[in-house]
């Protein structure tokens, strides 16, 4: 099969082995790598957020990693914008673009297009916020399939931020979100992708995400975070969802003891990957299956 035409997608949970997998296909199709993760955009966490190794960087050339300051917010829309260029400037280099990541909604972007919702007024979020908030989740969903009866069944209502976001929308705009789907579309044709999701088993990959979990405390992600703390960022920029921060917080300010942290960012980085994997299933239907214990016979393919 020659994929040197195509645009290679690889998605797959966290500690799955993406990135190496990446680097061993881009050396047998003369590719290059693009970042598909939120938070490894940002400079000054290469350890929390398990950027690629400097000998990987070397072997093959890698775009859009640590280049962002974490102290401004990074959108879909803005990685959208980069990417497409990046894509391009790689094609007329007569490479292949590989893009590798576990941002499920990157992807989708790419893939499907970017929605295009106004933005809500702060006052509006904060309105429904109190009123999600003083309903609690299952009454609040009953009232949104009231106003936006195309959610129902679309979305759970245990799935507080999609909820919240559909309710937003649908007020402000008095459109509801899945009408605004509908207007969106990618720049690429389907036959523009070739996408591979790495299909972990599930029992093997707790096993290596508390072994990379022990591995970043020894590589210094405590040290990491202290120099982050000394940054003061707003909480509200979105680099705060990196998994690690507040835990290696609670380890800093003596709350907890370090094997507690370790456990603590191990729990939080499964809990991470069951989404990945939950997304995955839920949007990636029609991407190839590969079994990472038989990702060397895959490259064989090539």
């Amino acid at each position: 099969m020659d994929l040197k035409s195509k645009i290679v997608l690889i998605y797959g949970p966290t500690a799955s082995g993406k990135s190496s997998f990446a680097v061993n296909l881009a050396i047998k199709i003369d590719g290059e790598i693009i970042n598909a993760d939120s938070m490894q955009v940002y400079k000054e966490l290469r350890i929390l957020t398990a950027r690629p190794v400097k000998r990987d960087c070397k072997k093959i050339k890698h775009h859009l990693y640590g280049f962002q300051n974490v102290k401004k917010n990074f959108s879909t829309g803005d990685w959208l914008k980069l990417v497409n260029k990046k894509i391009l400037d790689i094609k007329k280099r007569k490479k292949t673009p590989i893009l590798v990541g576990g941002t499920g909604l990157y992807f989708k972007a790419l893939t499907e297009g970017l929605v295009s919702i106004p933005n809500v007024p702060f006052k509006i979020r904060k309105k429904i916020r109190n009123l999600h908030k003083s309903l609690g989740p299952k009454n609040f969903f009953l009232r949104l399939i009231k106003i936006d009866p195309l959610v129902k069944n679309k979305i759970n209502h245990s799935d507080t931020h999609r909820v919240i976001r559909a309710y937003e929308v649908k007020e402000y705009t008095k459109k509801s979100i899945y009408e605004w789907f509908k207007g969106t579309k990618s720049t690429y044709e389907k036959e523009d992708f070739f996408k591979i999701y790495i299909d972990f088993p599930r029992n093997e990959l707790l096993q290596r995400i508390n072994l990379r979990t022990q591995k970043m405390i020894k590589n210094h992600a405590v040290q990491e975070v202290k120099n982050f703390i000394k940054l003061k960022i707003p909480r509200s920029r979105s680099v705060y969802k990196a998994i690690g921060i507040s835990e290696a917080k609670e380890y800093i300010n003596k709350k907890i003891k370090l094997e507690d942290l370790i456990e603590k960012i191990s729990i939080k980085t499964r809990q991470y990957a069951k989404r990945q994997s939950t997304w995955g299933r839920g949007n990636m239907q029609d991407w190839i299956k590969v079994n990472p214990n038989n990702l060397n016979n895959f490259l064989k393919i090539f």
